[in-house]
């Protein structure tokens, strides 16, 4: 191998990869139990925002409708505050997990390659924050489908605790779906695929994304559905197209660092 071209992690063995991933997971699991303290004094502002499309969805169907959540259990608004702060250190830690992220598969790349650190955490929290934000705008239409598939003789008042697990999973859904073209770079980065195998995969990807995209919409409807399938199909094409423009730029431009080998 060329010397500007070594990659770092070439000499760890099997135990240290364990012994890096151990400590990346404990300063992930650790960051989101810190950011978790923030999150349970935002707690007012996370429900006021998350009862938004619940409530436009049951006024939609009844203008005269009750929107408050219903809570029939005393104990139900501890659980729910602290099921809510825990999402909340999640989605507040996220830049540190996707940090952590990088910093694991690092040691696998070459050199050239791992100057990309900013641009893989940028573009990895842009696009979370992308596809949970698509999965609130899309949260109104799949409560709408919702209610109205339980017909009009019936009287939903939800508990805060299920349409809050709902729409917290859909976001962190959404967001992780849309992550997709970053897992594609990063199995390209590391030579596992090439823009040539993803484009003969092309039936067998649009497959894997509908079922995947059904069963991580846990609101089953077909707007969820379509809206989290749909990018992520998109995200595949610019994938493969970016790959093979990427690999024709390596083919005609020379290592520098290689050079100096």
């Amino acid at each position: 191998l060329l010397k500007g071209a070594e990659r770092e992690g070439a000499d760890m063995t099997l135990a240290d990869h364990l012994r890096e991933l151990r400590y990346r997971l404990l300063l992930c699991v650790g960051s989101v139990a810190l950011l978790m303290i923030p999150a349970w004094f935002l707690y007012p502002w996370f429900i006021d925002i998350l009862n938004e499309p619940y409530c436009s969805a049951l006024i939609s169907r009844n203008p005269e409708a009750n929107c408050d959540f219903l809570v029939t259990n005393i104990l139900d608004p501890f659980s729910l505050r602290l099921k809510v702060a825990g999402y909340g250190g999640l989605f507040l830690a996220m830049p540190v997990l996707l940090w952590q992220l990088w910093r694991f598969i690092a040691p696998g790349l070459y050199r050239r390659e791992r100057r990309y650190a900013i641009a893989f955490v940028g573009t990895s929290l842009v696009l979370f924050v992308l596809g949970a934000g698509v999965a609130y705008l899309t949260l109104s239409k799949a409560v709408e489908f919702l209610v109205q598939i339980g017909g009009p003789d019936i009287d939903i008042r939800s508990g805060p605790n299920e349409f809050v697990r709902l729409s917290l999973f859909m976001m962190l859904a959404f967001g992780l779906g849309f992550e997709f073209p970053i897992v594609l770079v990063a199995l390209q980065m590391l030579g596992v695929v090439t823009p040539q195998q993803l484009s003969s995969w092309r039936r067998q990807v649009v497959l894997v994304i509908v079922v995947l995209a059904a069963a991580i919409t846990p609101s089953g409807d077909p707007f969820s559905l379509a809206a989290l399938a749909v990018p992520m199909y998109l995200f595949y094409e610019l994938r493969v197209l970016l790959g093979r423009l990427l690999v024709r730029r390596r083919e005609r431009t020379p290592d520098p660092e290689g050079a100096s080998a």
